[in-house]
């Protein structure tokens, strides 16, 4: 192989295989996507803050609820801006491995749940206190 086919069958150095690392989809973000990341974040932590801070929610179950709400959209600003995780990243794989992901956390946590609710019902002693021994 000449000098002239090696230098344009090479890219920065090394050969290019054709698979794009370089392109679009596979880029760690730039200053602008991160400081949008970091914008949102800080917004979705400080509207809670002050919903629970100032009483603005009367009902306790729906302040948890929001907060909730808010901290959801949180974890997906966290993924699109600071993990890069779209459809098209490592063709697919991210997403199933966070679907994988959240499914295990569900069981883990509902099962949890569940075991400490029966617990709490099942097994605690009623004391009835009208009754004198």
């Amino acid at each position: 192989m000449s000098a002239d086919t090696h230098a344009s069958a090479t890219s920065h150095g090394h050969a290019d295989h054709g698979h794009g690392h370089h392109d679009e989809a596979h880029s760690h973000g730039s200053y602008r996507s991160y400081l949008t990341g970091f914008i949102l974040s800080v917004i979705l932590t400080a509207i809670p803050f002050w919903l629970v801070m100032e009483g603005v929610i009367e009902n306790k179950t729906v302040t948890a609820i929001v907060i909730t709400a808010f901290a959801v959209v949180q974890i997906v600003v966290h993924m699109i801006y600071f993990l890069h995780m779209t459809g098209k990243s490592e063709g697919g794989w991210s997403i199933m491995a966070l679907g994988f992901t959240l499914i295990v956390v569900v069981i883990a946590i509902s099962g949890s749940l569940w075991v400490m609710y029966h617990l709490n019902t099942n097994m605690m002693p009623t004391h009835d206190m009208s009754i004198r021994r």
